[in-house]
This record gives C-alpha cells, sequence and structure tokens, in this order.
C-alpha cells in the first residue's frame, strides 16, 4: 500500500503535540489545587501515560478499532492485540475514508487520546484519591468505558458512526466522556474534607496558565491532527484557534457582569472551554459555526461551574463544567452549524434538516449515560475492596507527603535539612 509521507509526518507531530497535552494538563491542574497536593496531581498524570500506552497497545486498542465483534458496532476483537497483524489496514476505513498514513501512525496517534481522556478524571479526584487504586481504575475504565464508546463514534464500524453521528475530534469519546465519568468518580469518592466551608483556593496561578497556555498549543495536534491528512488540517487548525479565543473572551465577559472583575484563571479556562466545544465540530463548521461555538462555549461553562455547588457534588476541578457541559454544547451545535461546505454534512442552519441534529443529540445520550453508570460501577467496586481515597491524616497533611513523601516547595522539609544528592529522599 502507498502512503503519503507528507500526511504521516503531519499525524506523528500531531500525536507528539496530543502526548504533551499531558503534562500541560498536569500543570494546568496543579496549580489549582493548593500546595501540599501538587506534586501528587502531577504524579497521577504522568502515572496515567505509563499504564493507559501499555494497556492501548495489549488490549484497548484492538477493542477500541480491531474488526466489529458480532456485527452491532459495540466492541472490536482482539485481533490486533500486543499489536499483532499491525500492517493490516484499519477495518472501515475504505474507500473515500481510506487512510494515507501506515496503521501503526494512526495507533500512536490514537494512543494519544486514550491517555488524556483518563487523565481529565484526576480534576474530579483531585486532593484525596489514592495512587495505586487510582491507576487500578484507569486501567479498568480503559478497557470498560473508553474501549467501546471510542469504537461506537471513531471507528466506522461503531453503530453510532454508522447512524451517521459526526465527532471530528472527540467531543463524546474524550470531552463528555471525560465529563460524566469525572462527576460518577467524585460522586462516589465524596467530598473533599471541609468542602465547601472551607475555601479551596488554587496556589499557583501563574503555574496554570502555563499548563493552559501548553494545552492551546497541543490542541493543534488534537484537532487538526485528526484529519488523519496534512491538507486536511487546515479548516480544523483555524477553528480550532477562533473558538478558543472567542471562548476565552465571552467567559472574561461574563465574568465581569457577574463580579465586577474578569480574572486570569477565568481567561484560560475560557479558552479550555472553547477548545473542548469545538473538538467536535472543528473539521465540520465554518468560521461563523467556529465563532459561535467558542462564544456559547465559554459563556455557558463559565455559568455552568457553579453547578457542583447546586449539586452538593466536590467535581474539585470542574471537569463536568468545562469537560462535560462544553463537549455536550459543541457535539449538539454541529447538528446546527455542520457545512457541507467544511468536511461534514449540512446541518439545520445550512438547510440540512434535523436528522444530523438527532444522531448528534443520540450520542450525546448514549455516551453520556453509558460513561456515568460504568463508571459508577467500577469506582464503587473499588471503594468498595481497596479503598479509593487516602485516609484522613493523609488527607490533611497533603498527598505529596503523605503518598510520596517530597514537597513541590519545601525542599528543607522534604529533605530533612540535607542534600539528597539525587538519591532518595528519607
Amino acid at each position: 500500500m502507498n502512503y503519503d509521507s507528507g500526511d504521516t509526518a503531519w499525524v506523528l507531530a500531531s500525536a507528539a503535540l496530543v502526548l504533551f497535552m499531558t503534562p500541560g494538563l498536569a500543570l494546568f491542574y496543579g496549580g489549582m489545587v493548593r500546595r501540599k497536593n501538587v506534586l501528587a496531581m502531577l504524579m497521577q498524570n504522568f502515572g496515567v501515560m505509563a499504564v493507559v500506552s501499555l494497556v492501548w497497545v495489549w488490549v484497548t486498542y484492538s477493542l477500541a478499532f480491531g474488526p466489529d465483534w458480532g456485527g452491532a458496532g459495540l466492541i472490536g476483537t482482539l485481533h490486533f492485540a500486543g499489536l499483532g497483524h499491525i500492517h493490516q489496514a484499519v477495518p472501515g476505513y475504505t474507500g473515500a475514508r481510506a487512510q494515507t498514513i501506515p496503521p501503526v501512525a494512526f495507533v500512536i496517534f490514537q494512543m494519544m487520546f486514550a491517555i488524556i481522556t483518563p487523565a481529565l478524571l484526576t480534576g474530579s479526584g483531585a486532593d484525596r484519591m489514592k495512587f495505586g487504586t487510582f491507576l487500578a481504575f484507569v486501567v479498568t475504565w480503559s478497557v470498560l468505558v473508553y474501549a467501546p464508546i471510542t469504537h461506537w463514534v471513531f471507528s466506522p464500524e461503531g453503530w453510532l458512526a454508522k447512524r451517521g453521528a459526526e465527532d471530528f475530534a472527540g467531543g463524546t469519546v474524550v470531552e463528555l466522556n471525560a465529563g460524566m465519568a469525572g462527576a460518577a468518580l467524585a460522586l462516589v469518592a465524596g467530598r473533599r474534607r471541609g468542602w465547601p466551608r472551607t475555601l479551596m483556593r488554587p496556589h499557583n496561578i501563574p503555574l496554570t496558565m502555563l499548563g493552559g497556555g501548553i494545552l492551546w498549543f497541543g490542541w493543534f495536534g488534537f484537532n487538526a491532527g485528526s484529519a488523519l491528512s496534512a491538507r486536511g488540517a487546515g479548516v480544523a487548525f483555524v477553528n480550532t484557534n477562533t473558538a478558543m479565543a472567542a471562548a476565552l473572551l465571552a467567559w472574561i465577559a461574563v465574568e465581569k457582569v457577574r463580579t465586577g472583575k474578569p480574572t486570569t484563571l477565568g481567561a484560560v479556562s475560557g479558552a479550555i472551554a472553547g477548545a473542548v466545544a469545538i473538538t467536535p465540530a472543528c473539521g465540520f463548521v465554518d468560521t461563523l459555526g467556529a465563532t459561535v461555538i467558542g462564544v456559547l462555549a465559554g459563556a455557558v461553562a463559565a455559568v455552568a461551574v457553579s453547578l457542583k455547588f447546586r449539586l452538593g457534588l466536590d467535581d474539585s476541578l470542574d471537569v463536568l463544567a468545562i469537560h462535560g457541559v462544553a463537549g455536550l454544547l459543541g457535539t449538539l451545535l454541529v447538528g446546527f452549524f455542520g457545512t457541507a461546505a467544511a468536511l461534514g454534512r449540512n446541518g439545520l442552519f445550512y438547510g440540512g434538516g434535523a436528522a444530523l441534529l438527532g444522531n448528534q443529540a443520540l450520542a450525546v445520550l448514549c455516551v453520556g449515560v453509558y460513561s456515568f453508570a460504568v463508571t459508577t460501577g467500577i469506582a464503587y467496586a473499588i471503594r468498595r475492596t481497596v479503598g479509593l481515597r487516602v485516609s484522613d491524616e493523609v488527607e490533611t497533611a497533603g498527598l505529596d507527603l503523605g503518598l510520596h513523601e517530597e514537597s513541590a516547595y519545601d525542599f528543607e522539609a522534604s529533605t530533612g535539612g540535607r542534600s539528597t544528592g539525587g538519591g532518595s529522599l528519607r
């Protein structure tokens, strides 16, 4: 088979950009937790990078993109387990959809999505999760939740893909999935000690801004790379930047109206909300659609962050509001603003009727319900067996010292007043 060297180079470069997003997410979240838990947040994200990388090549890639099992479009087989038969074409990518990149490049690119999706859940259970059991949760969740949903939506053999649901880069598979799973995890894990009575401010906003900048940079690979072609990446690239810019301004405008002051945390949160909302739509809408989606995402997510207080749900870093709500919004808006002038089908506002909107709503409903229900079951099973949370003593003292015997800033305390020479801390 002949492959396009330019497309292959673009997809591999995009995969590197998407992988870089997970350390960026670690910094983004790390600045928002209290200083006693920042290393635990970084450690969880890097741990996810390790365990998902292994699970992906051995099991979940095959379940997500392998030949459909039973013909129902629900899950793939283990045909590609351990990257066996790796030179065979990815099932379903035929005709006009035939890939111009080697299958292993596709494996690598999709692996980065499989990594960052459960990494988002570190924000929901922040400040209270055990490290080891969280990684066990991630492995189980990747197999039982991420792989089936990916097959439904991203694989051409999946049942939602066959119905015509459109998701260019992961509005359902990554964003809505993570938002609903994060809400379930936070619900089962329970509230942090003192929440909501105790004010738990971010400890390092510049760190969060740095992480947000890395995410903005990496999102071009996330969205434009999903074209799987250098030639088809431009529309997704410019729409991503347009929506993020519009959402940033919309979020701080809402803050200005509500409190009189725009905040730096609001600005970076708005940009991320815009990126989330445009993710399912970036290749399917024009500049007008991208701008409107960005504005609505920034404004709606800015209001949605208060939902956790109304619901009594300690979703520590607002994964449900920013990823769940904005992902849902962007997925549905494809049904309104999708246009054949881009890479998709015409939505309601472009003379396409309500069929596309109906498929988008069905995808939102099924992915959201499945993710929340199965995640709840996994988290509850772990809580009842080995436990999800650290002890009250460790939570009070901080996860950094309690779990990892390190401190992000107080080097004197973490080394016992002496240099470790790079060796183990005591």
